[in-house]
């Protein structure tokens, strides 16, 4: 703020002056004129300064609201002059000039997903108590959890800088709206991300779920937007015989040549949507074209041909692509990276587990073979996809958050899947997730990551 100058009065004038005196008639008219041209210009010292402060103030108030946070947990009250936005990204009011440039910059001028983690002191958007979508298997706070240090890091690409998620922003974009995320429990485990990220500025409503809830969908009043998760973890048709602990009692049949209509069908409901899989094409199945079995992956003692996990994820994939591509309807469309897990020392059903509490440094940690080989299934097939879509006007995104999950072995819930687990480790019955992702945890990066791709694309 500017020091503001006292008011100077000119000095009055002595009205008893001898009118004979001409020597203090002059010193009179003289010092009239002077007192004249002192008001004056006090005046206009006086209009300068008001001017200045009024700068000053119309500033302060674009910065204050600029800077402007949101209480966490707290839902806001709509604006009483807000209306439908479509079209481009718009620009947040609570957004500076310098943080949409820094978006812009971001995927044009280097490569997003290529980078490091590095300390967070803000620490996440939301807890376990401010959220409540967050589901029981990755509540790890609430389950127990001693540490907390895996909360306060932050991805940053190497060459650029990475804004943080609005959810302000978002929300305002996906005015009127829909979309859906499909795939595997990983996905429903993001979705649950999004919502407690966004539940900043409002909360969802659940207005459908399915028997197991897997599939869901929730809807945003104020601003009329649809977001849904649809569990199809193949998103081929399959028949799945396992329980909710993993546990099978046959084998899966996967119909290599046939989508899961449980997506395809509702395809056209959405503006935007986020496909993933992956990691249920490494599990025993039998492969079926034309209902015809023509092999398996892991199935000794059947007499059948070893197709490889690998050769039914690029059959579905590419029946995926090609659905996509030759739509009629134009969606908007992410297609997101294999998920690399954490297991030490064994499998999720032997023992293995992850108690790591710091990220990797570049170089610390490789790819296993299984996933290198899922990854480059994935790039050659997308590869091919953006090729075709290009033609056809269909938009398709590659979300690769692959390596920066890589690199993340203390995001898991580890043993605290379950809640105070510790009976059942001394005992040795602890069963470890080091797949799933804490919430909150580093899978809310990926949303800034998307954030930064709609601003750009």
């Amino acid at each position: 703020m500017f020091n503001q100058r006292p008011f100077l009065r000119p000095q009055s004038q002595n009205e008893e002056a001898k009118e004979d005196s001409k020597a203090m008639r002059f010193d009179f008219r003289n010092n009239k004129r002077n007192h004249v041209f002192v008001k004056f210009a006090v005046c206009f010292l006086l209009l300068g300064l008001a001017f200045r402060l009024f700068s000053s103030s119309s500033s302060q108030f674009s910065s204050d609201d600029a800077d402007a946070s949101v209480v966490v947990g707290e839902t806001l009250s709509p604006p009483a002059n807000a209306s439908p936005v479509s079209g481009d990204l718009p620009v947040n009011e609570n957004s500076t000039v310098n943080e949409i440039q820094t978006s812009q910059n971001a995927t044009e001028e280097c490569d997003i997903f290529t980078g490091e983690w590095v300390r967070d002191p803000s620490g996440p958007f939301y807890t376990n108590e401010s959220c409540h979508h967050i589901e029981a298997h990755q509540n790890c706070m609430k389950n127990g959890r001693p540490d907390s240090e895996y909360l306060y890091w932050r991805w940053k690409p190497r060459d650029c800088e990475l804004p943080r998620f609005d959810p302000q922003r978002f929300l305002e974009f996906m005015r009127n709206k829909s979309w859906a995320f499909i795939g595997d429990s990983i996905s429903r485990n993001h979705v649950q991300s999004l919502l407690c990220t966004l539940s900043q500025v409002e909360q969802a409503i659940e207005v459908y779920h399915d028997k197991e809830y897997r599939s869901r969908r929730w809807h945003f009043t104020f601003h009329n937007f649809t977001l849904s998760v649809i569990w199809t973890p193949f998103l081929v048709k399959a028949a799945i015989f396992e329980d909710i602990n993993g546990v099978s009692r046959a084998d899966i049949q996967l119909h290599l040549d046939k989508l899961d209509p449980l997506w395809t069908k509702q395809y056209k409901n959405f503006d935007y949507v986020l496909i993933a899989g992956g990691k249920w094409f490494l599990k025993t199945a039998i492969y079926y074209e034309n209902d015809t079995i023509k092999g398996c992956h892991y199935c000794p003692g059947k007499n059948l041909t070893e197709l490889g996990f690998d050769h039914a994820y690029r059959k579905a994939l590419r029946l995926i692509f090609n659905f996509v591509t030759t739509s009629n309807h134009k969606a908007y469309v992410f297609f997101r990276t294999t998920t690399p897990d954490h297991f030490e020392n064994g499998e999720w059903f032997s023992g293995g587990y992850c108690n790591r509490t710091a990220p990797f440094k570049e170089g610390e940690a490789e790819l296993s073979g299984v996933d290198t080989t899922m990854r480059n299934v994935e790039f050659e097939e997308f590869e091919k996809a953006v090729e075709i879509g290009l033609g056809k006007g269909v938009t398709l995104k590659l979300l690769d958050t692959t390596h920066l999950s890589l690199l993340r072995p203390d995001g898991h819930p580890g043993v605290y899947r379950q809640f105070q687990p510790l009976a059942e480790v001394k005992n040795g019955k602890a069963q470890n997730d080091c797949l799933h992702w804490c919430l909150p945890g580093p899978i809310d990066s990926w949303n800034e990551l998307i954030m930064n791709m709609l601003s750009t694309g």
